[in-house]
């Protein structure tokens, strides 16, 4: 027996979150052997986790009966070191950024409240804002899938309480210029929120505005660069009035034991992350050069790939008929229905995927 009407009325209007595909339902749907399967379409970092990172968490397991810390300071401090900003300027969390995402909207946001989203981006922060009464305002981009900074402030109202920004943003994997930023967190008095998770790929970051605005907060993943996806550890850099008000409203010991160790381990394997890194690059450049259809430039761990005038529904199926798992990009709003993201893979697994491009370009 089911209780609806003991859910809030706004959930039945919030469309799910869409995952990538995984290999298990691949393999059973298309009869191949997982083995076989390709997963390229959930930005996951194809080298694995730092041995290290495995070391650390392996060696926890013995210490599993007991609760970490609270607030998972010893994973605050090493990324401290990590971005040179001070432990007052930084919240971990879990699960993933979306933990972070999840206590800052029950921490800022009243019923009436405005969100904007420019779009195409990560479907989350609509989830997570309409869940806790925000009304969101979506913007779409230029014509090169770009943000329109100046649609997004002809937007902002005295209802705005966050704007979020996604910086490489997924899926275009476009950067978002420091100086619109610093126009954006100046234009409202509601807070940035930008979404760093692919940041490590992308030789540039915003992290020196913590201290300049005391209204951005940053979020950052363990997920990608460090390729601690099933971990699910994230953290914010914020100004430090704010993290004394997030800390009153957080789950307590969000953050495992396990992650906080493998999360520490993995900050000191500076050899892992430079690898992780250059190899990311050079599969990205690999990618955009060799891919027969239009492929955006990207500064994130994936392309983005037009196959207009294919249909990108089509394209990821008969992908997928051939055991590479990609994204189709038609959930994301105002992303049209010719865009496919690509994971960047490993040297092999790139060539199997513009292999695959080309035989679908040729077959038009």
């Amino acid at each position: 027996m089911s209780r609806p009407e003991l859910v809030k009325d706004v959930v039945s209007t919030i469309a799910e979150y869409v995952p990538g595909k995984s290999i298990e339902d691949i393999a059973e749907k298309y009869r191949i052997d997982p083995s076989e399967i390709i997963k390229l379409g959930s930005n996951e970092n194809v080298l694995g986790p730092s041995p290290m990172a495995i070391e650390a968490m392996v060696s926890t397991a013995s210490k599993m009966n007991i609760y970490p810390s609270a607030d998972a300071s010893e994973l605050v401090d090493a990324i401290s070191v990590y971005t040179g900003l001070p432990a007052e300027n930084i919240c971990a969390s879990g699960p993933g950024m979306d933990g972070l995402l999840d206590n800052l909207m029950r921490l800022l946001i009243d019923p009436g409240d405005e969100v904007i989203i420019p779009t195409p981006t990560f479907s989350y922060y609509e989830i997570a804002s309409r869940a806790n009464g925000a009304s969101v305002v979506h913007v779409a981009p230029t014509k090169n899938l770009d943000f329109d900074t100046k649609a997004i402030k002809k937007a902002i109202s005295e209802k705005t309480k966050v704007i979020f920004v996604c910086s490489p943003n997924n899926p275009t994997g476009k950067l978002l210029a420091e100086k619109d930023v610093r126009d954006l967190l100046g234009s409202t008095n509601g807070l940035v929120f930008v979404d760093e998770a692919y940041v490590e790929f992308a030789d540039s970051n915003l992290s020196h505005l913590v201290h300049e605005y005391d209204n951005i907060i940053i979020g950052r993943t363990f997920s990608k660069a460090f390729g601690l996806a099933g971990l699910r550890i994230g953290y914010g850099l914020m100004p430090a009035w704010l993290k004394v008000q997030y800390m009153k409203i957080a789950t307590p010991f969000n953050v495992s034991l396990p992650a906080v160790r493998a999360g520490i381990a993995a900050l000191s394997d500076k050899g892992y992350l430079e690898k992780s890194i250059s190899d990311t690059k050079e599969g990205r450049k690999f990618l955009t050069e060799n891919i027969p259809f239009k492929v955006y430039d990207s500064r994130a761990n994936f392309v983005l790939v037009d196959v207009s005038p294919l249909i990108a529904a089509d394209m990821a199926e008969s992908l997928i008929k051939k055991g590479i798992i990609v994204r189709d990009c038609s959930s994301f709003k105002n992303a049209g229905n010719s865009l496919i993201r690509v994971t960047v893979g490993t040297r092999h697994q790139n060539e199997k995927v513009v292999a695959a491009f080309r035989e679908a370009k040729t077959t038009d």
